[in-house]
């Protein structure tokens, strides 16, 4: 999807079936956060079917953020993001673009917005990658001649100048989404939401869209509301994250204080003279994972607090294992992502070790 989208009559008050209330004066200031939410909510169907999506969700995000959306499947983070674009009509809350509303002014709000979304075409196939990029700046009210300088700069920095004249349709996958990225890009927008920027993406690829992501960010003020299940792109990418699960923000917080909160760490133990008895005893006391025997070595990875890895190393004394190494592995965002979805919460996921076995 490119191009601000197209609101229908929506209604106008902070609960939607409850009433009217004065139609507040437009407004960008730019001190004003780049998006805010509050109090979203969405239930489909009615009675014993009611469905709740969203339940009272609110955040806000600055100028200039890459913010991650995450949540498992039913989260409700895809019909956060549709009420937010206006392709689902919230039963209740408020939505601001750069202080502007956008359900009482969607036409001056969406004019800061762009998206581009998983699974939706988002671009026009049977025209060139140049001539796709011209055509949304065009329909946001742009002269594509005055961006000229813009689209080449884009298609340099993904990597796509090449295939510039090349119609969309004869590109592959990995191609086809860094054109869907550039569309985007194209005209002066503020804030951008991005649904699974890298997909189908190779490696090389993927790293030059996170690299031009932070670099749009920082020297455009661009914000960005990114959603992903690559963990390595949002760990990569963004300045903060908030998970979602059932329909409700459950966390919200900057990625390095996710991966410092959490008390357990790994460690990878490598050793001779275990017995296979032994390793059996050690993974009912431990979260024992990765055995690997080669011979009389053995390696294995354990999740513990600094009590339970004294009493590993005291354990292991006791039956004259010689250790060989011990290192230690630190959790990343999938194994804090699982643990605090599995347990609903961050202060319960800080509560239990990381369940590395799950993430394999």
């Amino acid at each position: 999807m490119t191009g601000p989208p197209q609101q229908a009559s929506q209604p106008s008050s902070r609960d939607r079936g409850s009433g009217s209330r004065p139609t507040p004066q437009p407004r960008s200031d730019p001190e004003t956060p780049a998006l805010s939410v509050d109090g979203l909510s969405k239930t489909f169907g009615s009675g014993s079917d009611a469905v709740t999506a969203v339940e009272d969700v609110s955040f806000t995000v600055e100028s200039g953020d890459v913010v991650g959306l995450l949540g498992p499947n039913g989260a409700g983070k895809t019909t956060t993001i549709k009420s937010i674009l206006g392709l689902v009509r919230p039963d209740a809350g408020d939505v601001r673009v750069r202080g502007i509303d956008v359900y009482e002014h969607p036409r001056r709000a969406y004019e800061h917005v762009d998206a581009m979304l998983e699974g939706a075409r988002n671009d026009y196939w049977r025209l060139t990658v140049r001539e796709n990029l011209r055509y949304f700046a065009a329909i946001r009210g742009h002269d594509p001649d005055s961006l000229a300088d813009r689209h080449a700069e884009l298609l340099a920095a993904l990597e796509i100048e090449s295939k510039a004249d090349t119609q969309v349709r004869d590109l592959s996958r990995g191609m086809k989404q860094k054109v869907s990225l550039a569309s985007v890009l194209a005209s002066d927008v503020s804030v951008a939401f991005l649904d699974e920027p890298t997909l189908g993406l190779d490696v090389e690829s993927s790293m030059t869209i996170r690299r031009e992501l932070v670099r749009l960010a920082a020297e455009h003020e661009l914000t960005l509301l990114v959603s992903s299940h690559d963990m390595d792109v949002i760990e990569a990418v963004c300045d903060r994250v908030i998970i979602m699960n059932e329909g409700r923000v459950i966390v919200d917080d900057t990625v390095p204080n996710l991966l410092d909160g959490f008390e357990t760490t790994g460690y990878r133990i490598s050793a001779r003279s275990i017995e296979d008895s032994l390793i059996d005893a050690l993974r009912s006391e431990f979260d024992v994972t990765d055995v690997d025997r080669r011979g009389d070595r053995i390696a294995f990875e354990i999740a513990a607090d600094s009590v339970r890895f004294y009493r590993l190393m005291n354990r292991l004394q006791a039956n004259d294992v010689q250790l060989d190494g011990v290192e230690t592995v630190q959790p990343d965002l999938d194994d804090v992502f699982l643990e605090v979805t599995s347990n609903g919460d961050r202060e319960s996921a800080q509560a239990h070790p990381v369940d590395r076995e799950a993430n394999l």
